[in-house]
């Protein structure tokens, strides 16, 4: 699976504040899969964390074309005034991050995400943030620092001294709210469900393993309660599979399950993940070489019990697929 190549692309994973409408939900899956050589890789939507989130990757210039037409139907359609849901938040478009692919670089991610909230924040005199390694402002790396305020304390914090966005009005969108868009590495979104109801025990969890409080490097954690499931979830960011395999994310998130006298029931990626963050797992647990790498894909998934996994849930798998069926636009090559 490591073989296939991704050119000079970019990946793109945005998350919106909508996880129950339909409607909404096709409209902004239908602008994304109009632009030609961008890729509509994949789309999950949570009606517990009010939240939606969708996976395109290709020419960079596509994606930004393929983003322009989706936030246009959120900005439309989203009124975060009657929003609810678990998942923080504090805009329609929560979060818009850039991930350089094959042969494109991080900086070159930066200059378009900047570029791209500027232009962003005019057309729909939106205020929009920069961060991670996009952010001009050190304070605004983090995510959840940006993202802190929620929706309903936004125009507060944005009235402070400092508080003023990157780009776009200094008042939140009256229906819309903010932005925040970032370049970064590539983001596992992995969930694990716990055998409880007690949304208690999956919060204590989350803060022993998130590295904010000095759990494991690379991992962002929260308890969230699914009363549609009836259980809890330690809901996570992987922000570097290297430095947090997801095999030793498993094996933690269990031993401190054990504490807890709960154990894990199962989990879900959200989005995709990279070959090689799956071919660590297999490795790890010994899957023969003579294997093929769709068996070792399969192996590794069933050690992390990963719901429903097929390989199309691979980053590479997906995107050779979408190529394949929707065919490649020559003149999209230049952007």
């Amino acid at each position: 699976m490591d073989d296939l190549r991704l050119e000079s692309f970019v990946e793109c994973v945005p998350n919106f504040s909508e996880g129950a409408d339909t409607t909404t939900l096709d409209l902004i899956a239908g602008a994304i899969d109009s632009s030609t050589g961008a890729w509509l890789l994949d789309h999950s939507a949570d009606p517990d964390h009010g939240r939606s989130v969708y996976t395109l990757a290709g020419y960079p210039g596509r994606v930004m074309s393929a983003m322009d037409a989706a936030v246009a139907v959120a900005v439309e359609r989203i009124d975060m005034r009657t929003h609810a849901g678990h998942h923080p938040r504090i805009g329609a478009v929560d979060v818009i991050p850039f991930v350089p692919l094959g042969d494109t670089t991080m900086e070159q991610c930066v200059a378009g995400a900047r570029s791209f909230a500027e232009r962003l924040a005019d057309r729909f005199d939106m205020p929009v943030f920069l961060y991670r390694e996009a952010a001009v402002k050190p304070e605004r790396r983090v995510l959840a620092a940006v993202r802190r305020p929620g929706f309903d304390g936004l125009a507060q914090a944005m009235a402070r001294d400092g508080g003023a966005p990157d780009f776009g009005p200094s008042r939140p969108h009256p229906t819309a709210g903010a932005t925040a868009i970032g370049a970064r590495p590539f983001l596992i979104a992995w969930n694990i469900q716990l055998t409880s109801t007690d949304v208690t025990v999956a919060q204590r969890i989350a803060a022993r393993i998130r590295e904010r409080d000095g759990g494991m490097v690379a991992v962002q954690a929260l308890g969230i309660e699914l009363p549609s499931q009836g259980c809890v979830q330690l809901s996570m960011n992987i922000l570097d599979f290297e430095r947090a395999p997801l095999w030793q994310v498993w094996a933690e998130a269990d031993r401190l399950a054990a504490q807890e006298r709960v154990s894990l029931l199962d989990s879900e990626l959200i989005g995709l993940a990279p070959a090689r963050a799956l071919a660590d797992v297999a490795d790890h647990i010994g899957s023969a070489s003579f294997h093929t790498a769709e068996q070792r894909l399969h192996e590794a998934a069933g050690h992390l019990r990963i719901r429903r996994f097929d390989p199309s849930m691979v980053l590479e798998v997906r995107l050779a697929q979408a190529r394949g069926q929707g065919g490649d636009d020559a003149s999209s090559r230049s952007d």
